[in-house]
């Protein structure tokens, strides 16, 4: 098949994701157009497809306000929070020890410092929550504070290259919060002790998601499972992240759409990557709890042909044929090197249940992972 042809196609797939479609957050309008399209394409060529559905979460950010003594402090909206409006005692915390001898209830409570200074798993992850972030969260979730403002640094290991990033992006914390500059929150320590009004206009909406799985010979007894995640973060196109991976996913379909060979191809359009309850994923898990057995392989595509730099290929425990095979294509194409290990990605489901993987990325983002600005961001 001509170069040219695939070269147009793709281009053309990105086109529709990221300015047709737009945001691809999983329960918007956006993500069920786009799991529609990546659908029919896959039937039209043949494709056996599989829709499986999701109860999810959306969830409308109206913007907040934070005043004290007449004066306005800029604040976001915490992804997934509940809103608000509160007028209460402003307290503040740095460390876990302040948040667990603390009295904070009817307060509202500024985390600042050390305790701000990554993230916050969602205290429903399976996949990676550590102790320490149970702990805040759950000293949080006893401490009967009415609201938090939490003042977040740069952190693109976890939150990507926005900044400030969300300390807390979770549907199922039920505490209304709100983020802010460090900066910002200098300006509010003279107010600690003292009155504040919060409101915040934030909104869950219920909806419903889908993966796509697409699939060709259904009888064939061992799989090789190729993946790429279909969602975006709230309000960003998502081109590397993930658009590139789908639009490598509808080439795949088009160039196997005659396979005939004896293995079982299963092409899975993950619904949820960037979602702080990975539904999609968690979906796919139950289905195959007893058939992961028969997955020779999962290659899995997040991140890959930033404009710079080359792609990479990250193994992660391949048999030797496999490993030999990935390392002859590496070498006859310059395009393409051995990447870093990373398991911020889908891969990680199949490497957690013993399967070997092939992550394909962006040598790009592995080499400014702590400087870049382009992940999560528009």
């Amino acid at each position: 098949m001509e170069k040219q042809h695939l070269y147009n196609k793709s281009i053309m797939y990105l086109q529709k994701l990221c300015n047709d479609i737009n945001e691809r957050c999983v329960g918007s309008e956006g993500n069920r157009k786009a799991t529609t399209f990546f659908n029919d394409v896959l039937l039209s060529m043949g494709w056996v497809t599989e829709t499986p559905e999701f109860s999810v979460m959306d969830w409308i950010d109206g913007g907040a306000t934070l005043k004290a003594d007449h004066i306005d402090f800029k604040v976001l909206v915490s992804p997934y929070s509940l809103g608000c409006s509160v007028n209460a005692q402003l307290a503040s915390a740095t460390n876990i020890s302040e948040l667990e001898k603390g009295n904070f209830q009817d307060k509202i409570l500024l985390l600042h410092g050390d305790i701000a200074k990554e993230q916050l798993m969602p205290k429903n992850f399976v996949f990676y929550n550590p102790e320490e972030h149970q702990k805040i969260i759950s000293l949080l979730e006893k401490s009967k504070v009415k609201a938090i403002i939490c003042a977040v640094g740069r952190n693109t290991a976890l939150a990507g290259g926005v900044c400030p990033s969300p300390l807390i992006e979770d549907g199922d914390f039920n505490i209304p919060s709100v983020y802010t500059t460090e900066e910002e929150s200098k300006r509010l320590l003279p107010y600690i002790g003292k009155e504040v009004s919060l409101q915040s206009n934030s909104k869950r909406i219920p909806s419903t998601g889908y993966d796509v799985i697409g699939r060709k010979n259904e009888n064939g007894l061992d799989r090789i499972v190729v993946t790429a995640h279909i969602d975006t973060k709230k309000g960003m196109p998502g081109a590397t992240d993930n658009a590139t991976g789908i639009a490598v996913l509808l080439i795949l379909a088009e160039l196997l759409e005659d396979y005939s060979g004896d293995k079982q191809i299963e092409l899975v359009a993950f619904n949820g990557e960037d979602y702080y309850a990975v539904p999609g994923q968690m979906n796919y898990i139950m289905a195959n709890q007893d058939k992961f057995d028969n997955i020779l392989l999962n290659i899995n595509i997040d991140g890959a042909a930033y404009k710079e730099g080359k792609s990479t290929f990250s193994f992660f425990d391949l048999p030797d044929n496999i490993h030999k095979k990935a390392l002859e294509i590496i070498r006859e194409h310059p395009e393409i090197t051995e990447g870093a290990l990373w398991l911020q990605g889908d891969h990680s489901i199949f490497i957690q249940h013993e399967r070997p993987a092939i992550a394909i990325s962006s040598q790009w983002f592995t080499e400014n992972a702590d400087s870049q600005n382009v992940i999560h961001t528009t």
